[in-house]
């Protein structure tokens, strides 16, 4: 696995604003990927591990499939990002485009993607959204097959159609969805994860004897980062990075410092 070998990863989120398209886009791509870089710095010069591009400012999103020139202007940027940093990249192409996510990462040569809803179905405000890890899983093997998947279970902004046991939808990311890494989050964006859901998924993936990191995906602080690397293997960290710790503004080169030397404890 890509981030496998780094110990417990910590991966800096790098937030993109709006892209050309978006609602909320000005169009100017140059003030785009000064942003993107000014960010991604910060990030490595900090300590992190592994950063992690997003459409982040393109909401409303689109449910799975986001359109073309989106998919142009993430791979322009994170084949830019490449020339940047030399740290692993990873891809996550909002709300659910695994397709756009490990097209990008094949085409940049980028590390890593995360898929929010990869098996299973979920009812998200864009609407009923579900797993397409058949196609997922064979696209990778064909363009890229160095890149890892990163799959939610249990994914934020989300709530599940059915009910079925934690440890069963575990066992089908990684045994049947074929899943590189399991992503643990609280209910939204900066909420934090719940530490018995954590301990949880941690425990059904043990019982599985699977060889499968479990990561956790949101509400990570500078407080709490030493306590969740006790259970889990990993952490991705976007809104305690930020200045006064707003998802929105931009890194905070001082934040990112704190945090790493607090995992580092």
């Amino acid at each position: 696995m890509t981030l496998g070998g780094i110990g417990r990863p910590i991966v800096g989120m790098v937030h993109l604003d709006a892209l050309p398209g978006a609602p909320d886009s000005d169009g100017d791509r140059a003030a785009i990927r000064e942003a993107m870089v000014r960010d991604a710095r910060r990030l490595v010069d900090g300590g992190v591990d592994a950063v992690m591009v997003e459409n982040f400012g393109d909401a409303p999103f689109y449910a799975d499939s986001v359109p073309t020139h989106t998919v142009a202007e993430m791979a322009a940027l994170v084949a830019d990002l490449r020339d940047v940093v030399d740290v692993p990249i990873g891809v996550n192409v909002l709300r659910n485009d695994a397709e756009a996510a490990v097209s990008v990462a094949a085409a940049t040569g980028a590390g890593f993607v995360r898929v929010n809803v990869h098996t299973g179905v979920r009812a998200t405000d864009q609407g009923i959204v579900t797993g397409r890890a058949a196609e997922t899983v064979r696209l990778r093997n064909r363009l890229a097959p160095d890149v890892d998947i990163l799959a939610d279970v249990d994914v934020k902004h989300a709530a599940p159609v059915a009910d079925r046991p934690l440890a069963e939808e575990v066992a089908d990311l990684i045994r049947r969805g074929r899943a590189d890494g399991i992503v643990v989050s609280g209910a939204g964006t900066g909420r934090e994860t719940d530490r018995d859901h954590l301990e949880a998924v941690v425990e059904a993936r043990d019982r599985l004897g699977a060889d499968v990191p479990v990561i956790v995906g949101s509400g990570v602080t500078r407080g709490t980062v030493a306590e969740v690397l006790a259970l889990a293997d990993g952490a991705i960290v976007g809104s305690d990075l930020k200045r006064g710790g707003e998802v929105t503004a931009p890194v905070d080169a001082e934040r990112v410092r704190e945090l790493v030397a607090a995992a580092d404890q």
